[in-house]
């Protein structure tokens, strides 16, 4: 495998950087579109990657800024489907089995190192779909994973209209319940013609998502977010994803809707790097015992 190549300039030290444990915090690094990804900070010396993945009709922008929250020595990269973001000339996908596929090749090259997974929403059945088969193609698997505002995989229910079959004005009247996308996106002719495609896509993909039965929980750790008033991914459907892994941490409830993590990132990262520090192996080869952590 061929480790990714960072053709980035070398990064300037801001005003008072130095040495020791904190060195990094002041590295001012320009930041890296690679195919799908994007690198805010990058760092090709990275002790932990962590990969984010995106909600329907979303980009890479839902994460901006949440690299100041992580540890200098971690790199984030952020995910763009196609359709959006470096790819918005790229026709969407409305298949989670080529989505899948998409960024599976996309993350090859750069799982050279000890790495995690995080989705939110769409984001999340990406993120625990790529765990099944890296797992299954017994590739290095990611540290962790964490799903958000998503709920554990379910039989199929009866076929009901799906929200990408959705006229016009109903789909915009049910993106602005969620309180996400721009009143000017959903109000702007030009611009509600140019983003609904995408909105389409995703969601088409998101209501025709079928997973295959598990044979085994997961030997992965997963943890499992959401907002204490998310009316489409209640608790219960959170704490269910304990049917698919040896080791779930939460639920974890935050105030708010399906998008809380907006109001929560802070704090959010801070739970993340902890669940990851965990998961790394210790010195002598073996993993710290996994002690659920409090809702």
């Amino acid at each position: 495998m061929t480790a990714p190549h960072h053709p980035t300039p070398a990064p300037a030290a801001a005003p008072g950087a130095g040495s020791g444990a904190g060195a990094g915090v002041g590295v001012v690094r320009r930041p890296l579109t690679h195919g799908a990804l994007t690198l805010p900070r990058p760092n090709p010396g990275a002790a932990v990657r962590l990969f984010c993945f995106h909600h329907a009709g979303g980009s890479h922008l839902l994460y901006r800024g949440w690299e100041a929250h992580f540890p200098a020595d971690w790199e984030l990269c952020l995910l763009d489907a196609p359709g959006r973001g470096s790819l918005l000339g790229e026709p969407p996908l409305d298949s989670g089995a080529r989505l899948v596929d998409f960024f599976h090749t996309q993350l090859t090259a750069w799982t050279d190192r000890p790495y995690a997974l995080f989705g939110h929403s769409m984001g999340a059945l990406i993120a625990y779909e790529l765990t099944r088969r890296l797992v299954r193609e017994g590739r290095r698997p990611p540290l962790w994973t964490g799903l958000s505002s998503c709920g554990a995989p379910t039989p199929r229910s009866p076929r009901t209209p799906g929200r990408h079959e959705f006229t016009d004005p109903q789909l915009r009247d049910w993106l602005r319940t969620l309180g996400a996308t721009p009143d000017e996106v959903l109000d702007d002719p030009w611009l509600w013609q140019t983003f609904a495609p995408v909105f389409r896509s995703d969601f088409a993909l998101v209501d025709t998502w079928h997973t295959a039965p598990e044979t085994a929980p997961l030997p992965v750790a997963l943890s499992a977010f959401g907002g204490t008033e998310d009316t489409l991914v209640p608790r219960a459907r959170l704490a269910a994803w304990a049917r698919h892994t040896r080791r779930l941490h939460g639920p974890h409830m935050y105030s708010g809707g399906h998008f809380y993590l907006r109001r929560h990132h802070r704090s959010l990262a801070r739970r993340i790097t902890e669940a990851v520090t965990a998961a790394r192996p210790t010195p002598a080869g073996s993993t710290p015992a996994d002690v659920a952590s409090p809702s």
